[in-house]
């Protein structure tokens, strides 16, 4: 369980860990300015860190009564203009190892205590800075790999996502506000809200809560990267065809069939999304046991991929033989979100397409030469397309596990006052369920919360963030 102890001071190396041009060194904490003051001494005569005002650039070295350690630029931020709502000092320093070492040492021997695993924002949540899903996107902020990532995390931690679940929040208590109130009045038979147009308004709770729990599966993929299986019989060119994405030589490439054993990922960006490509074993009976586990793994990363990509030998391979292939998997291709292109690969071999391909409309299919590189943009333009424009369009999607997890509980409550609603249920008992959604929203913005929560959510946080 972490501890919500503000009241010492801390300090950690806020840059990544190794040598570089500079690091930042950060303290945040009441005895921030003081300790700061007894090791730096300023370039300009007679400024006195300790009096000068926040938000300002100070030039000067720092070290103990035996030896100047490093020639530095401060910043200072007073409480509670500052990222974590305390007093904070950023020390820019040379990115040597031994002297960022050695700063945390003459900053730890005057009574800092180092900082623990997403700290800083934890305190910055405990002031007020930002709520809990706020402070959840700063770790996806730093942790974004694509344009698309680092947007859907730029829009929640400025707050987005927070706007409307506060606004689901203020509904739900303006109904039990009503809801109570008759309660209060119950020997008078008064009716202080038409019942129509209450149940109006848990449809419009109900439906904006299905829409952002709907949203998850797509946000999910956003952020972790949209999977991308790569499937087909032996021998058909699929890791060529990996290798031809990714623009390397990723996967080992041999004419012996049954080459790729086991799944092997790897992850481009694409019009700013980011594409997890699987390369998977061929679909075939299996020879041996390791050949056995291969050809289940390529089952499993089926039914995890957002999109497929089957891909056939275009010299050898039927239209026919292609689409008895196909309806083996049909049932898992026609799930929910699931996209599938059919990649007819080796046309630097052909001399004109097959017949029967020529007027296949049920999946988009491509032909490609993965050993010449041919058509392979013609993929790349295909995977944007498969992103929907509605979802596309949809500026707050949810990506968080566990936002995901609140919602559908507070769904699953607000289903509960509708039924009891239009059951005719007594008021008390509806309220239950309405606190009950209003206690899992409150989850997500932090409103309502406990230490152990807060343990794990800040723990994978970097330390110095």
């Amino acid at each position: 369980m972490v501890n919500l102890a503000t009241t010492d001071t801390i300090c950690a190396i806020a840059t990544p860990p190794g040598a570089g041009a500079i690091a930042v060194i950060r303290i945040s904490g009441s005895m921030t300015f003081e300790i700061c003051a007894a090791l730096f001494t300023p370039a300009k005569r007679g400024l006195d860190i300790r009096q000068a005002p926040g938000h300002t650039l100070h030039f000067g070295v720092i070290g103990d009564r035996t030896a100047i350690l490093d020639e530095v630029l401060i910043s200072l931020f007073r409480a509670p203009q500052s990222y974590t709502g305390e007093d904070v000092i950023e020390i820019s320093c040379h990115g040597s190892v031994y002297v960022q070492q050695k700063m945390l040492e003459l900053l730890v021997d005057k009574g800092l205590r180092l900082a623990r695993p997403g700290e800083f924002t934890l305190r910055a949540f405990l002031n007020g800075k930002f709520d809990l899903s706020q402070a959840e996107a700063v770790a996806d902020l730093i942790a974004s790999h694509s344009g698309a990532s680092h947007s859907l995390a730029i829009g929640q931690m400025r707050g987005g996502f927070s706007k409307r679940i506060k606004v689901l929040r203020d509904k739900l208590i303006g109904f039990t506000a009503l809801i109570e109130l008759e309660l209060d009045f119950s020997e008078e038979q008064v009716e202080f809200a038409d019942r129509t147009a209450l149940l109006t308004l848990l449809a419009e709770i109900r439906e904006e809560l299905s829409a952002l729990t709907s949203s998850f599966s797509f946000g999910n993929v956003i952020r972790n990267g949209i999977p991308v299986a790569i499937i087909g019989k032996p021998n058909v060119g699929k890791s060529t065809l990996l290798n031809a994405i990714l623009n390397e030589e990723k996967a080992i490439v041999s004419d012996i069939p049954g080459t790729t054993r086991d799944a092997i990922e790897d992850t481009i960006v694409i019009g700013g999304y980011s594409f997890r490509f699987i390369d998977t074993a061929g679909l075939r009976a299996a020879e041996d046991k390791i050949e056995t586990i291969g050809i289940e793994r390529t089952w499993e990363k089926i039914q995890e991929a957002t999109v497929i990509l089957y891909v056939f030998d275009a010299t050898r391979e039927s239209f026919e033989e292609v689409m008895e292939a196909v309806n083996e998997i049909r049932e898992l291709t026609e799930e929910k979100g699931k996209h599938m292109v059919m990649i007819g690969n080796k046309t630097d071999k052909l001399k004109k397409l097959p017949k029967g391909f020529t007027g296949f409309v049920e999946y988009e299919t491509i032909f490609v030469s993965g050993k010449r590189k041919e058509n392979i943009h013609l993929i790349a333009e295909s995977l944007l397309n498969t992103l929907s424009d509605a979802e596309l369009s949809n500026s707050t999607l949810v990506s968080n596990t566990r936002h995901y997890e609140a919602l559908q509980q507070a769904l699953a409550a607000v289903d509960a006052v509708i039924g009891g609603f239009q059951a005719g249920v007594f008021a008390d008992l509806l309220t239950t369920d309405i606190l009950i959604a209003l206690h899992h929203l409150g989850e997500i913005t932090g409103e309502i919360t406990n230490d152990e929560i807060l343990g794990t959510i800040f723990s994978r946080f970097c330390i110095g963030k």
